[in-house]
């Protein structure tokens, strides 16, 4: 459409397993740093993992009050951190803007799993009055959206989505349609995970989606790699200042990259395995694609979601040929998760982040620990080593357990 709005990223903030700020952040990937190791949280010793991206030297203060901290699970206060810096680095002058027309939307696929683990043994070692007060508002995911909201005066269109790993790509791309809907010319967006807690752990070993590599925690996530044996759980949030075009350059942002497109499908297949085939992942990203204008043979590189997951990977590996055909060898791969590990929720959020910084910097992030390239992900995986690169036109994938797909487009930003 000729007079369509036009949607850009003016701001990147994030707390993850290899910084807490987005140049650490980026850094440590360029180099190809790993951010998993022992857990800490809590006695692993008896688990089958015991590793995970947990984040460093984290606190909240003083973005956070320390009494309204110890209201809020980690995921929300994730969320609000990396929220900070990302209005921060925006510029956004936000008391002086019409509070209605600034939106919120993070994704959190677990939400306040540690409050409910913390209240469920107060409830029964100590009964039922001593539950806390603050129990529903800490757990429930729509609170690190609430949260930075109320924080900030946000009064725009304001809640979370829930679809596992692709929740904060879902974030994403619902607020790119907002604002091209109008309902907004600011979203505040992303995903937060603090989900690293002995329920969770357990849950994903049970189901042995989680490596066991645990004497050599920096190389488990091991993407494309044929030795690959399941992905490392990570926590922490990656947030975006997604902005209406015309609003961004009155006020003379820094325009990072323009979103293009998002595409969602469901394999409709199994609840957690991916369809054998990536027929879901594969209309996604020709979604994304045709949303955007562009043609198959403009993208340049693919941020995957490949978790270092058996299945997934070479399933993610079959969408990108179907898509792209002979073309796909062509076509730069990398996944994040191999030096900071899985973000469940946040993942989305935070690999959108990377494909901003890719297209801004001209660098391809490598996927470390691709020692062994199976046979059956045999594309262009940047194995290791970052590589320089132009990319005008690139694809963030992220896939959730239930069959949920979501393909995020972005490009560099023209006036043209």
């Amino acid at each position: 459409m000729e007079n369509e709005r036009r949607v850009v990223v003016t701001g990147l903030g994030t707390v993850c397993p290899v910084g807490n700020t987005v140049d650490d952040y980026w850094k440590a990937i360029v180099k190809g740093k790993s951010g998993i190791g022992k857990i800490t949280k809590f006695d692993a010793s008896d688990f089958k993992t015991q590793i995970a991206g947990e984040i460093k030297n984290f606190d909240p203060e003083p973005i956070i009050d320390a009494r309204e901290a110890k209201r809020m699970d980690l995921f929300s206060q994730y969320a609000l951190y990396a929220a900070a810096e990302a209005i921060e680095k925006s510029g956004l002058d936000y008391k002086n803007e019409d509070s209605f027309n600034i939106g919120v939307i993070v994704g959190s696929g677990i939400g306040g799993i540690n409050v409910l683990e913390k209240t469920n043994e107060t409830y029964l070692t100590k009964g039922h009055s001593r539950v806390s007060a603050f129990y529903i508002s800490g757990m429930i995911t729509d609170m690190a959206s609430g949260h930075i909201a109320m924080s900030y005066g946000f009064r725009g269109p304001n809640f979370a989505t829930t679809s596992a790993c692709a929740s904060g790509a879902h974030a994403i791309g619902s607020s790119y349609y907002a604002i091209l809907r109008g309902d907004a010319d600011v979203m505040i967006t992303g995903g937060s995970e603090g989900s690293i807690s002995p329920t969770s752990l357990a849950g994903f070993t049970n189901i042995k989606a989680l490596s066991r590599r645990n004497d050599e925690p920096e190389k488990a996530a091991r993407p494309f790699d044929i030795d690959r044996d399941g992905f490392v759980m990570s926590e922490g949030a990656g947030i975006i200042v997604l902005e209406e075009l015309d609003h961004a350059l009155k006020r003379g942002a820094t325009i990072l990259a323009e979103m293009t497109g998002a595409g969602y499908t469901a394999d409709a297949y199994h609840i957690t395995a991916p369809h054998p085939e990536g027929i879901g992942a594969a209309r996604a990203m020709e979604n994304a694609i045709a949303r955007s204008g562009k043609t198959k043979g403009d993208v340049d590189y693919i941020n995957c979601h490949c978790p270092s997951t058996p299945a997934g990977d070479a399933a993610e590996v079959m969408a990108i040929k179907t898509v792209f055909g002979d073309r796909a060898y062509d076509i730069s791969l990398s996944s994040t998760k191999s030096m900071i590990g899985h973000l469940l929720g946040a993942a989305g959020a935070i690999e959108f982040i990377a494909t901003v910084l890719t297209i801004k910097h001209g660098i391809i992030t490598p996927t470390i620990n691709c020692e062994n390239q199976d046979p059956a992900c045999d594309l262009n995986c940047t194995p290791n080593v970052a590589v320089e690169k132009e990319v005008n036109f690139a694809l963030s994938n992220s896939f959730g357990f239930g069959g949920h797909n979501a393909t995020l487009a972005l490009q560099k930003y023209s006036d043209g």
